[in-house]
């Protein structure tokens, strides 16, 4: 599978069609984020032990959202709560794994923050322990020496969680190689990723000063730009929504719309494969011909010729050449 690497806009366009594809179900997205935090809140009431369960199990959480956004955009279908649970039917131990490899990941930069942090700093956040003034400057000095370890380790860590879940439940690969391919993925689109981090942040700000409503919106959107990402970086597809009567695709809420002098050149494309199947048609069928417009077979002494082409009827004859005239 190959890793594309995206121009830095795509930062933009992630968090754009990620707010598209809520925009198609606002309701069933809040219901499914909403149901999702009371399964995160209740188990954080359980003392140590349901804050890690949680993390073992938040990536089938996310792999379940995944093929909700998948069966949005591909087969028309809506979202609703069993999409939430979905991959916990399918291969819930590999998704499981990342959790579990995620956990012991965090665990151990607590553990060096703690090391690195002293005593001191570890009473003051925990027990809310005073510090006489001699000793401030140390403990300051310690807990910016922390903090900026914990950054440093988590966003590795974090690179290699983001696309895991999905790669495991869309292709099937094996945790570990489904992780080293999500670090590399974001490895080799940090310039994207680092402006759909600080434009996450503004709209995280933004998104609380209303008293928090605001991350209604905005925690689907980010669960649906992770899927949209995902596409952009391993398929080099950008979000498509089927239309159901026509059985065509649509591309929504892309940087570039379609010209039409683009939409000319594919009719000029479809025409010309036409052309050419006639073609082969009449060369193998000696007393039937096609006609060039609707294709049906009509003895050859019968049909119309003109150009090359066969027509069952003048009519016919006359719209496939305003046709031809108006896509060339």
């Amino acid at each position: 599978m190959e890793i594309h690497q995206v121009n830095a806009k795509q930062g933009l366009q992630w968090i754009l069609s990620g707010f598209y594809l809520f925009r198609k179900a606002p309701l069933a997205w809040v219901f499914v984020c909403f149901t999702l935090m009371l399964i995160a809140i209740s188990m954080s009431l359980v003392p140590l032990l349901g804050k890690f369960i949680f993390t073992l199990i938040s990536p089938v959480f996310l792999a379940g959202i995944m093929i909700g956004c998948k069966d949005m955009e591909q087969q028309g279908k809506p979202l609703d709560i069993s999409h939430l649970f979905m991959a916990f039917k399918t291969n819930p131990v590999p998704l499981i794994t990342i959790g579990g490899i995620y956990l012991i990941g965090q665990i151990l930069i607590i553990g060096l923050v703690i090391l690195v942090g002293g005593s001191q700093m570890t009473d003051m956040l925990l027990y809310g322990k005073r510090v006489d003034e001699s000793e401030l400057m140390g403990v300051m000095s310690n807990m910016l020496t922390a903090s900026l370890l914990t950054l440093v380790l988590s966003i590795p860590l974090m690179m290699a969680s983001w696309f895991s879940p999905l790669l495991v439940i869309f292709h099937n690969i094996p945790p570990i190689v489904a992780m080293q391919r999500s670090f590399f993925a974001c490895l080799r689109n940090f310039i994207p990723f680092q402006l759909y981090g600080i434009t996450l942040i503004l709209l995280t700000i933004l998104s609380i000063m209303p008293y928090g409503v605001g991350l209604v919106i905005l925690i689907p959107t980010i669960f649906t730009s992770i899927y949209v990402s995902y596409k952009d970086i391993f398929l080099g597809e950008p979000l498509r929504f089927k239309n159901n009567e026509s059985g065509q695709d649509y591309q929504q809420a892309s940087w570039t719309d379609t010209t039409e002098e683009s939409q000319k050149n594919e009719a000029k494309t479809k025409q010309q494969s036409s052309t050419s199947d006639n073609k082969i048609i009449a060369s193998d069928s000696g007393e039937l011909v096609p006609c060039a417009h609707c294709n049906l077979l009509v003895p050859r002494d019968e049909a119309i010729e003109d150009k090359k082409q066969f027509f069952c009827n003048e009519e016919h004859r006359k719209l496939y050449q305003s046709v031809d005239k108006s896509s060339s």
